[in-house]
């Protein structure tokens, strides 16, 4: 019997080892199947095998919790004074459930994108520098947002069809119907799972790094505009290019474990989790005014 295939994983097992060694704050780190727990006023990671492992939480942004993790309330009320957040996610953080805010941690970041998003003009300067990304040969500078929105809207259209056409794959465009998953074509299910997959990841970075998911620039009236924003950057090549290249691999039976495999080698591929965070510096300006002196 062939003996089974190591899942790759985006956020590695924390071991002494593997622990942050750095001067300032880290982003995260990840746990799962394990319980956090006080040990003389500091927190401990007690793991499945027994492991006893201190974690420096004054050195991090946010602790998340993967499946089969427990915490006390003292651990959470340690967390908090270092502030550190708390989040509860899926393996890997493929799905993000909820965010435990700390009162007194440093708004910095959310303050920056509140006052780049209520400034009419500021936000259509990172509106477009977000469209940008999808077209670098356009000239967007006096583009109106519905504008670029409606060029976003063909591009994706064609992308689709193009994609269609390159895998041999039968599309008759995005459908997906609320709590109905099964009733999609394969290659509608995919997409629905792997945007959830990317939505997951990059909730879990954007409350890590201290942003908000509901300040968006581009995408409105939905619960998370800003994670919208970010994901479209990421689409092309995690989603919909993985859905059209696994439709026929699969021969019209939907395969969770070969979606997820295959979506989790693209991230590390693309270094996903800190490409967001230049990303997001890059998208709000800060490399322009570093580079202008200001």
């Amino acid at each position: 019997m062939a003996e089974p295939q190591e899942v790759q994983r985006l956020l590695v097992k924390v071991t002494r080892e593997t622990l942050p060694q750095i001067k300032d704050k880290y982003p995260f780190i990840y746990l799962e199947r394990g319980r956090l727990e006080i040990d003389d006023s500091s927190i401990k990671w007690i793991d499945a095998n027994g492991q006893v492992i201190p974690l420096p939480v004054a050195t991090l942004n946010c602790l998340l919790l993967g499946p089969g993790t427990s915490i006390t309330h003292e651990a959470v009320k340690v967390a908090a004074a270092a502030n550190c957040s708390v989040c509860w996610v899926g393996e890997d953080s493929l799905l993000f459930y909820a965010a435990g805010f700390v009162p007194t941690a440093d708004t910095r970041n959310l303050r920056q994108q509140m006052e780049l998003a209520t400034d009419p003009e500021q936000a259509l300067a990172v509106a477009r520098r977000f469209f940008a990304r999808r077209f670098p040969d356009a000239d967007l500078q006096d583009k109106t947002l519905q504008q670029m929105m409606g060029m976003e809207g063909h591009r994706v259209r064609a992308l689709y069809q193009a994609k269609a056409e390159q895998y041999q794959v039968g599309w008759k465009g995005r459908q997906f119907v609320p709590n109905k998953f099964e009733m999609s074509d394969v290659t509608n299910q995919i997409l629905t799972a792997s945007n959830a997959a990317l939505y997951g990841i990059l909730s879990s970075a954007v409350h890590s790094l201290g942003y908000s998911p509901h300040i968006g620039f581009i995408h409105s009236g939905s619960p998370l505009p800003f994670i919208y924003d970010l994901a479209d950057l990421y689409k092309e090549y995690l989603c919909i290019d993985l859905a059209f290249s696994l439709t026929k691999d699969m021969a019209g039976r939907y395969n969770k474990h070969k979606i997820s495999a295959v979506f989790r080698k693209r991230v590390l591929e693309m270094n996903l989790l800190e490409q967001v965070v230049l990303d997001i510096a890059e998208l709000f300006g800060e490399k322009r005014a570093r580079r202008s002196g200001k």
